[in-house]
């Protein structure tokens, strides 16, 4: 499967991970860039997630995930910056791996089931206010993501 998914949850806060966690997260690459892109095709973003800048201040600076992006940061020996963030996702999938499930710890609400593709449509609206949403795409991803993800072969 993709090993940093796995290398991004090795340096996450327990509590952040779960299977539906890492389903939401696949699911949300692949909507994303198929895990194909790091660089957005004619555009600013970044990372498999395809971060914007303002995507990675949200996260270095919102209540729920500032202190562990930062300690993240810090371990990996990045400055706690927004353009040295952006520009190391591109590289660094575990980060770009962090930043996404960090993104998705700010909604206030729990992750979809693995039986509820509308409320991660949602949910991946909400987080990631992509310019040209695709939904004819999601739920074959979700689906697919969420299937993999139960069925433990990612840990």
């Amino acid at each position: 499967m993709h090993p940093f998914i796995s290398a991004g949850f090795a340096l996450l806060p327990e509590k952040m991970k779960s299977p539906a966690a890492m389903g939401m997260l696949h699911a949300i690459g692949m909507q994303e860039s198929r895990f194909m892109h790091r660089r957005q095709i004619r555009g600013p973003a970044r990372g498999f997630w395809q971060f914007e800048k303002a995507g990675i201040a949200g996260v270095l600076n919102h209540p729920a995930s500032a202190v562990t992006i930062r300690r993240i940061l810090v371990g990996m020996r990045y400055g706690v910056d927004v353009e040295e963030s952006h520009a190391a996702i591109e590289h660094n999938d575990a980060l770009a791996c962090c930043y996404a499930r960090l993104l998705l710890w700010t909604i206030p609400e729990p992750l979809p089931g693995p039986d509820e593709p509308d409320k991660g449509w949602r949910q991946y609206l909400a987080a990631w206010n992509p310019g040209r949403a695709r939904p004819e795409t999601w739920n074959g991803y979700f689906r697919e993501a969420q299937r993999l993800s139960m069925s433990g072969i990612w840990i």
